[in-house]
């Protein structure tokens, strides 16, 4: 019987990059994000790799929609596997220009909602004892930038509610694990190095070294297919006593 994965924000960057690394084992997948071509999508990606998925537009903002999510899910595959809490929004400004209500919508996108969902698939999971959360956190999670404190706050807290879940999950056959990378070169991050570019009269090659992989030891972007494959690594039986970890894939950062 193939296995079922949520994964929140998977319609772009990332989440998407995850969600073809498990279609192509075989998963039925739940998309979901916001793009108005969501459903679509999933179809393209179920289509591409033989399997089953459909999207969701839960708000991840609001508690009953995700309820709603895992409900649908368990209808429509029986189970849940696998819940990789993936959705994420960033924001960059100084504190005393920090937006109240920007600090309000990160931690409610990229922390509390990785408490609701994974609050919402866990009786399930303790009841067939078994079950895989991932959360995808940062290398954020384990050092601090300025002018993100939204951010870090948030990604410090998914690592610590990481370990928590991993305690709890122990004695029933449940995981928790984070994934902190570092740069990962989607879309949003190459539209930010042509706006870092415009504005500091540099090349894109220029913001790349000096600017976005400046932390970075080994210089280079971390790949979706590494950042796929760490998670797929996660969710299996063989990943059973590794759990309630921070796993840095972020080219030597953390290493400094």
């Amino acid at each position: 019987m193939a296995k079922t994965a949520i994964i929140t924000g998977s319609t772009s960057g990332i989440g998407l990059g995850i969600a073809c690394s498990f279609a192509a084992k075989g998963y039925q997948l739940v998309f979901n994000g916001l793009e108005e071509n969501g459903a679509a999508i999933a179809e393209e990606v179920a289509q591409e790799f033989g399997t089953q998925a459909f999207f969701s537009p839960a708000n991840m903002l609001h508690p009953e929609q995700i309820q709603e999510l895992v409900q649908q899910t368990a209808s429509r595959f029986g189970q849940v596997d696998v819940l990789i809490n993936n959705a994420g929004v960033q924001h960059v400004a100084p504190i005393e220009e920090f937006p109240e209500s920007k600090w309000d919508l990160i931690l409610g996108v990229n922390l509390s909602s990785a408490f609701h969902t994974s609050k919402a698939v866990w009786p399930g999971m303790k009841q067939r004892g078994f079950g895989r959360i991932i959360n995808i956190a940062s290398a954020h999670g384990l050092r601090a930038s300025p002018y993100k404190s939204a951010y870090v706050a948030a990604k410090h807290g998914i690592v610590g509610l990481t370990k928590t879940l991993a305690l709890e999950g122990a004695a029933h056959g449940i995981t928790c694990n984070a994934i902190c990378p570092g740069y990962v070169k989607t879309p949003l991050v190459e539209g930010q190095i042509a706006d870092q570019a415009a504005a500091h009269g540099m090349s894109e090659e220029e913001v790349v070294d000096t600017i976005m992989l400046k932390k970075h030891a080994v210089k280079e972007f971390v790949s979706l297919e590494l950042l796929g494959e760490m998670a797929l690594f996660l969710a299996s039986e063989k990943a059973s006593t590794i759990t309630g970890t921070a796993m840095p894939i972020e080219g030597g950062w953390t290493a400094q």
